[in-house]
């Protein structure tokens, strides 16, 4: 079958949620997720999506030294991979219940520096960055005002690092677009649309289309999906042109029931590509089709 175009596959290795209590499948060392990202890289994700653990106790890190391990070692292995990292740790806000000016037991909010020290050590081709703030649940607010936006986008100016936006609902994308007219984010920035996180976008496909309709025109662009809606919103962006992303952050589970590791993710999500007429790019491809400077 001649395959109709091809899309950049994302694998998002570990994320920073507590999916280390429910699979012992989920990395959490350093050489585990670096493991685990070549393994994907091997089984046809060009991209890697990068957080780190505490290897001991499992729970999200931002230790730079861990992620500078991990970059290291999938960079000595003679597996090609373009490498994302995340931003988003420490954006994290829980409002005391008696005085909101106070923070809550669960808080985890830094400046804007410390979310992206990582980025500027380990100078990766991608980071992303959460574009605005947002309910997480009942309890918990994800912090990123327009102010912190901006700062972020002035570090990275000159590091050869390219954003790219993870956009949980329209009003992030406007900010987005008003952040690139001003200059704050360079005209290769890259979008993925986040499906059914709580309480952002839900996952279905009038929600796909219409954050797609507000995208930047030629935008490189791509959704995933968390849990059950993991598959069918990949789906739902290969057919739609977008790129697409599975991986352990988003869903720990290959069918009902059965607990999935990175790379079987990955085979099953360049099946299903395959199956729509759709192939998967090369590291090397997405570098030239999105602009990135290889990372060192």
């Amino acid at each position: 079958m001649e395959l109709k175009k091809k899309v950049a596959l994302t694998c998002a290795v570990t994320g920073g949620g507590d999916s280390y209590r429910k699979s012992d499948k989920v990395p959490r060392s350093p050489e585990d997720i670096a493991r685990d990202a070549i393994a994907a890289a091997k089984a046809g994700a060009a991209v890697v999506h990068l957080h780190v653990r505490d290897p001991k106790t499992g729970a999200f890190s931002r230790k730079v030294e861990y992620f500078e391990e991990v970059a290291r070692l999938i960079r000595e292995s003679d597996t090609d991979v373009v490498l994302n990292m995340t931003t988003g740790m420490g954006g994290d806000y829980e409002p005391d219940d008696e005085d909101p000016n106070k923070q809550g037991p669960t808080n985890d909010n830094v400046n804007v520096k410390e979310r992206m020290e990582h980025v500027l050590r380990c100078k990766p081709e991608i980071c992303t960055i959460d574009c605005g703030s947002y309910n997480m649940g009942n309890d918990q607010v994800y912090i990123a005002p327009l102010k912190f936006l901006r700062q972020a986008g002035e570090i990275l100016k000159g590091t050869g690092v390219t954003p790219e936006i993870e956009a949980f609902e329209l009003g992030h994308i406007w900010q987005a677009k008003m952040l690139m007219d001003e200059g704050v984010y360079p005209a290769n920035t890259m979008f993925m649309l986040c499906m059914g996180v709580r309480y952002g976008a839900e996952a279905t496909t009038e929600s796909v289309v219409a954050m797609k309709q507000h995208l930047p025109q030629c935008s490189n662009w791509g959704a995933f999906g968390i849990g059950r809606d993991e598959f069918p919103m990949m789906a739902q962006s290969a057919v739609m042109g977008g790129n697409i992303r599975v991986g352990l952050e988003d869903n720990i589970y290959l069918s009902k029931g059965v607990l999935a590791s990175n790379e079987d993710l990955v085979i099953k999500a360049r099946t299903i590509a395959e199956e729509l007429g759709t192939g998967l790019m090369t590291p090397a491809e997405v570098r030239e089709k999105f602009g990135l400077k290889k990372s060192k």
